[in-house]
């Protein structure tokens, strides 16, 4: 048989359409349904790891809450940003606050929004 390592180097390396090509061959001449040949060749081993840990977060305000006048403060004193655009910002919800920050720096812009009464989410 052939070179198992040689072969599975040349499996991890195909592209999407390679991939969708093997998938196709596969069902027409060997029986075998795209899903289980999807699973094998789904990708390399970084792929795992990247989905494990975000280093990168966006703070995302749902909705001002009760308190706007409250929110569009923290708005303008955690982005920098002027009074204007923190209220157009704020009332823009749901919106990004801020874009590829920490994961510390997400957590506590969150947590300084939600103590003044906005709902946020990180993604």
């Amino acid at each position: 048989m052939a070179d198992l390592k040689q072969f599975a180097e040349q499996l991890v390396n195909l592209t999407v359409k390679e991939v969708n090509d093997l998938a196709t061959i596969l069902k027409d001449e060997y029986g075998i349904e795209p899903a289980a040949a999807a699973v094998v060749v789904s990708g390399g081993p970084g792929d795992a790891a990247a989905a494990e840990e975000q280093t990168e977060f966006t703070v995302v305000l749902k909705e001002a809450g009760a308190s706007k006048l409250a929110v569009v403060k923290a708005v303008k004193e955690l982005t920098g940003l002027g009074l204007k655009e923190a209220k157009d910002l704020v009332d823009g919800a749901p919106a990004n606050v801020k874009e590829g920050v920490s994961k510390d720096e997400a957590e506590g812009l969150k947590k300084s929004l939600e103590e003044a009464g906005a709902v946020v989410e990180l993604k």
